[in-house]
């Protein structure tokens, strides 16, 4: 027991990790343009004649941590992505910044937990967008432009509409296609997406709408009834062709193509082709008639949502093709992971037919486990092993310095972030336990935890004025099934006091009561 104590304790006094790190070697990488020089933590990575290398960051939309072959899916077939898998490292207990789509993305750009971050919940801003980060805020893209690379994002954004702080274009990105908005990305056959700041149209005449119901008097046994939700123009196809082409125009330079799919977020629309290959299974998959409220209705939305992910492991599949036909494979890094857990639309997204999180508690909106451990897997030729496990705690704070690690700018990595380089366990090397990890989330009832090891606080219902804290010890109980709070109340003292000290107050998102007095009914 005085050994947890301390190991919580210390972890306390470590709360700017970034003081950390270790530096163990230095050494230079010739390229025709310039010298690039490597500060890493470990062992030095072989130099490459081909200078530092590109970065693919694939962001999935609502994937759960069982939703891959290579986590154990068994239903859905995603064969790029395990082969992806294969030939690099899973990342067992990574996760994502926050339990839904704009805090979380916020966190994964810029390096700082949910009780530093600026953006923490969802929050839209009429008529298109979501509350912006701010301009005095140091993005990943931003930092990746200032070190010489060409800089992209395809998909969906959710940090700032169209003229705001947070456009992408004001935050690092030369190239953006896509939709500024969450809400806009619930239909995969809209009337328009962005492109570099200004709208182009797609041939969906009319278009689909992410929210609606069957016709009056529409026969929800017949399948045609459902034809009113298919369009002509995929969004998801214009996206990947944007970032196929992005990697083409910036093949001889060095890039960082940030791709945050809207696959495979509800509403459940797929091109027909992508269902036959599910629908020939025989499940008893009965339709989503929208009875009550949700997106738009699928005759099969079991092989609906087998194929939009099936469909997400073929834009994969596209990108990985290219860069092996570019000769650009050796020398890039890919990470994919999902920006939260499966949606809890049950109705919509079958999670228990799928085991969507396993034996996982929770799900998109929560934060116990379902809801933000993610999977994640990276691959680096000739630097991270193919085949390789890691089950070191990681969140997405820790990918901006990661990065910046990888490609030799250790050193201009910001002072005030939360994250830490994984760079030595991606590279096999050992690495100290992360000191703790830390989650708040405003959504959802109002939630807040943190992880020490295998002890993990949390607290729920916090915008009642809620304190109650639980604790649960993943290492024997990753399902969280049993609080044993009362059990070990001086551990649950400790991370109490952490969770109070390592974050800081929200004027946008007040914690209630940590930010702000109850309000009395």
């Amino acid at each position: 027991m005085s050994q947890i104590r301390a190991k919580i304790r210390a972890a306390f006094h470590r709360s700017f990790p970034h003081q950390f790190r270790r530096k163990t070697a230095t050494f230079i990488v010739a390229t025709s343009a310039a010298l690039f020089v490597l500060t890493l933590l470990t062992t030095p990575v072989s130099a490459d004649s081909n200078g530092p290398p590109n970065v693919v960051f694939i962001l999935a939309d609502d994937l759960g941590f069982r939703e891959l072959g290579s986590f154990g899916q068994t239903k859905i077939k995603t064969p790029n992505l395990d082969k992806l898998a294969a030939e690099g490292m899973r990342l067992t207990q990574h996760y994502s910044g926050n339990a839904v789509c704009a805090p979380s993305r916020c966190v994964l750009l810029t390096g700082k937990h949910p009780g530093h971050a600026f953006v923490r919940d969802n929050r839209s801003t009429p008529p298109e967008g979501q509350l912006p980060i701010p301009d005095d805020e140091v993005t990943l893209p931003e930092l990746m432009k200032r070190h010489g690379y060409a800089t992209g994002a395809f998909g969906k954004w959710g940090l700032g509409g169209p003229d705001s702080t947070g456009e992408p274009l004001r935050q690092g990105l030369d190239h953006f296609t896509g939709y500024l908005c969450q809400a806009h990305a619930h239909s995969y056959y809209p009337p328009y997406l962005w492109n570099d700041g200004k709208r182009i149209d797609l041939n969906n005449s009319p278009a689909v709408p992410g929210h609606a119901g069957l016709a009056d008097g529409a026969d929800p046994a017949d399948p045609h009834s459902y034809d009113v939700f298919k369009g002509q123009d995929y969004a998801p196809d214009r996206i990947n062709a944007a970032a196929m082409e992005f990697v083409k125009t910036n093949r001889q330079q060095p890039f960082f193509l940030y791709y945050p799919s809207m696959i495979p977020h509800v509403a459940l629309h797929v091109p027909d082709e992508e269902l036959k290959p599910y629908t020939d299974l025989g499940w008893n998959d009965p339709p989503f008639t929208r009875e009550r409220n949700g997106y738009t209705p699928h005759f099969t939305p079991r092989a609906a949502y087998a194929a939009m992910i099936s469909r997400l492991d073929r834009y994969v599949g596209n990108l990985l093709s290219l860069l092996d036909e570019l000769g650009l494979a050796e020398n890039t890094i890919v990470v994919f992971t999902s920006d939260n857990g499966t949606t809890h639309l049950g109705e919509e997204v079958d999670y228990t037919f799928f085991s969507s999180v396993g034996e996982l508690r929770g799900l998109k909106g929560s934060l116990y486990e379902g809801g933000v451990r993610v999977p994640t897997i990276v691959r680096w030729p000739g630097h991270v092993a193919p085949g390789s496990t890691s089950d070191r705690i990681s969140g997405f704070e820790d990918w901006m310095p990661t990065l910046l690690d990888a490609i030799g700018q250790a050193e201009n990595v910001p002072k005030n972030i939360d994250g830490i380089s994984l760079l030595p366990t991606l590279l096999g090397n050992a690495q100290p336990e992360r000191p703790y990890l830390y989650r708040e989330f405003t959504g959802y009832g109002g939630q807040q935890t943190i992880r020490v090891g295998d002890w993990k606080a949390v607290r729920q219902n916090m915008q009642k004025g809620k304190l109650e804290t639980e604790l649960y010890n993943i290492a024997t109980d990753i399902g969280e099934t049993k609080n044993v709070a009362s059990d070990h109340p001086m551990i649950v003292k400790e991370l109490e006091k952490m969770m109070a000290d390592v974050r800081a107050p929200s004027t946008e998102f007040p914690l209630i009561p940590l930010d702000s007095p109850v309000k009395k009914k």
